[in-house]
């Protein structure tokens, strides 16, 4: 009897082995084809039949649990996974990575620290780990706006599952479409990835009154197969989607469709063939601004690692070269879900950047017109969040709009539409106008004209200070004028900010009446060559005069007492005509310019602001040999340095105006308004903002 009881045992075992083991293997095909809750599921089947005494087998399935379950988004039964795995002492070579992962995406910054050390201590200098410590210090000590921006539940546009990537269709911004996984979606089977039904595209339509319809679903678009992150063209009459196809054998490979509506009704989507390439997945369109480049994301060969960002020149005659964004955009990591503002600001979301809250984070790579790449913002707190954040749209032309986050569904991977706002004149322009070398100038009048129409006189303060909000992305020119000064101009291009941001311009007014300083005019050692460190100055001056078109001055320079008359002439004479001579290869005609050199002949005359500057000095001295022997030997220093300068004075300002016979020109004042306003134009001069 005993020995039938044991062979009863042993048989009882076996059966159990073999079908845990063909559990696994299920679980191993539905993980190697991308169905991860499929995965999931027989994972979990296998642990139940697995005995508790059997902790190396129960660490294994525990972590491939966590795998399956991490790779669809249940961020809260991977990390009680991975926590499990660890607790059976099954350590694999990620477990530890990826349970700081999770607790990061949870919001458990310490616990993610102590998982990532625990990861390090194995694994020295990991960059994977080392990114999650310097993402969970990005997250305690990235800003909180939420002064400034608001962000709440979308709940006319969220059900009891996932609703995401909300996109505006055309410019009018009543029309709002978006995936969803409702119950009420055209799949009857639970998909295996997400254990949810095949995703729809829905949409909503204002009323008359400016409010939401209840969504319904795009007819004639949507199949038992996943539909999703619709984008659409500026006239709102062309769709890309994304559609996944299933396939019970093979890994289901997404590819981008496109559709056309007419009146109405949208067309079956037509399949936009990318490359020849059938292993790759392509999926989340995105039309530039431009209506012909097509953005997508691809793990196709040649990228960085991970889903990278595409683009493609897409028309009717097909598809062009197709170009990775590269490292300006695209990490190790996965980036995904491009979109685009009206502006040519691309957003789009990362899990491989720095800063890093968790998860996908919210991005935006601005075009840089000058170096034809991007410069890439991290959106602050509360637009980015521990969990994944991701899918924006703006309503066209406004701070407002709505994007897709997870972050309150606790870690089940349920994305949400959520809706934010922020102020729309976020930032401010504040400008000083001041006599250069002196005070502030309360007579003057600042013209303030914009790309967007602006067109405004602004009043000058007592204190020579006005303030004026500003918009981002809108080209304007401020103009300073004042009797008895040389008009300034400066511009300003705002970009998106996260925060209140005051932009701050100078307008130091050239004098007609007196000498006027340039500063930052370098010459080599007792020599007239200017040293490259007064290329800045001088391009300037050449600003400033191609504003003041009918400007002629006599360009002086000066020597100090040291040296004997005659050199000193000689010298400063050069030293003049080098300026000058600059100033004609700028531009500048040279019969507006004459050299003149004074040597030491006429030392400087102490001003209010320098008797402020120098207390030992006085307003109305005359630095000559006699005054500078009184001083000290540092103020003599100082006394010679104010006398050795390059100044310029206004001689006329009605150059090019007149005839011979002295009658007002007609062309004049229109070469007049056209040199002044390309001078505005100048793109690639220094202009002075301090932000």
């Amino acid at each position: 009897m005993k020995q039938f009881l044991l062979l009863l045992l042993i048989s009882f075992f076996l059966v159990g082995c073999s079908s845990v083991d063909k559990l696994v293997k299920r679980g191993d095909n539905a993980l190697a084809i991308g169905e991860y809750a499929e995965a999931a599921a027989w994972y979990r089947k296998a642990y139940i039949r697995t005995p508790t005494k059997d902790r190396d087998q129960r660490g294994v399935l525990s972590f491939k649990l966590a795998e399956a379950y991490r790779r669809y988004g249940n961020v809260a039964r991977a990390l009680g996974s991975y926590r499990t795995a660890e607790r059976y002492h099954y350590t694999d070579t990620t477990t530890c990575l990826h349970e700081g992962d999770m607790m990061r995406m949870m919001g458990d910054y310490k616990g993610a620290r102590e998982a990532y050390n625990r990861h390090l201590e194995k694994f020295p200098n990991d960059e994977a780990a080392i990114f999650g410590l310097r993402s969970c210090a990005d997250a305690e000590d990235g800003a909180d706006f939420s002064a400034i921006y608001t962000v709440k539940p979308a709940s006319l546009f969220n059900s009891s599952r996932s609703d995401y990537y909300p996109q505006y269709a055309g410019t009018d911004g009543d029309m709002l479409y978006f995936t969803t996984t409702r119950r009420q979606v055209q799949g009857s089977d639970l998909s295996g990835i997400t254990a949810m039904k095949p995703g729809d595209i829905y949409f909503s339509k204002k009323d008359e009154k400016g409010r939401w319809k209840t969504p319904e679903p795009v007819e004639g678009l949507n199949s038992e197969y996943d539909e999703g992150t619709a984008s659409f063209n500026t006239a709102g009459n062309t769709m890309y989607l994304t559609i996944c196809r299933t396939d019970g054998q093979y890994p289901r490979m997404a590819e981008i469709y496109k559709s056309q509506r007419s009146d109405a009704k949208w067309g079956k989507p037509a399949l936009q063939k990318i490359t020849a390439d059938t292993l790759s997945s392509y999926a989340h369109p995105a039309l530039a601004p431009d209506g012909r480049t097509l953005y997508f994301v691809s793990d196709m060969p040649g990228g960085l690692g991970g889903f990278d960002i595409w683009r493609v020149i897409s028309d009717d005659k097909g598809t062009g070269i197709v170009e990775n964004l590269g490292p300006e955009i695209n990490t190790p990591g996965n980036e995904l879900f491009p979109t685009f503002r009206e502006n040519g600001d691309l957003y789009f979301s990362s899990d491989g950047r720095y800063p890093n809250f968790g998860g996908l984070d919210l991005y935006v790579a601005k075009p840089q017109a000058a170096s034809a790449g991007w410069h890439v913002s991290h959106l602050p707190k509360p637009m980015n969040s521990p969990a994944d954040d991701f899918g924006i749209t703006f309503e066209h032309g406004h701070n407002h709009g709505y994007f897709s986050s997870s972050r309150s569904t606790g870690g089940r991977g349920w994305d949400k539409i959520f809706e934010f706002s922020y102020p729309e004149q976020l930032q401010t322009v504040k400008g000083w106008v001041y006599e250069q070398d002196g005070y502030e100038l309360p007579a003057a009048q600042v013209y303030m004209v914009g790309t967007d129409g602006t067109n405004e006189k602004i009043p000058v303060q007592t204190d020579g200070s006005f303030e004026r909000p500003v918009r981002e992305g809108v080209q304007y020119m401020f103009l300073a004028v004042c009797d008895g000064y040389l008009n300034y101009h400066q511009t300003l291009k705002p970009d998106t900010v996260a925060a209140p941001v005051q932009h701050v311009l100078q307008f130091p007014l050239p004098s007609i009446n007196i000498p006027v300083l340039v500063r930052g005019i370098h010459y080599q050692f007792d020599k007239a060559e200017l040293t490259d460190s007064s290329r800045v100055a001088l391009d300037r001056l050449v600003k400033l005069l191609r504003q003041n078109p009918n400007v002629t001055i006599e360009l002086s320079s000066h020597c100090d007492y040291r040296g004997t008359d005659a050199y000193n002439d000689e010298l400063s004479q050069r030293r003049a005509q080098s300026v000058v001579d600059y100033l004609i290869k700028g531009g500048v005609e040279k019969e507006r310019l004459t050299a003149k050199g004074y040597g030491k002949s006429r030392p400087k005359v102490v001003t209010r602001k320098i008797a402020e500057t120098y207390p030992f000095l006085h307003v109305g001295d005359t630095l000559t040999t006699a005054r500078i022997d009184t001083l000290a030997e540092e103020q003599r220093e100082i006394a010679n340095a104010l006398n050795r300068r390059t100044e310029f004075r206004v001689l006329r300002t009605t150059y090019g105006l007149f005839d011979e016979k002295g009658n007002l020109r007609p062309e004049a004042l229109k070469k007049r308004e056209d040199e002044s306003s390309a001078a505005t134009r100048e793109e690639d001069m220094e202009v002075e903002v301090y932000d």
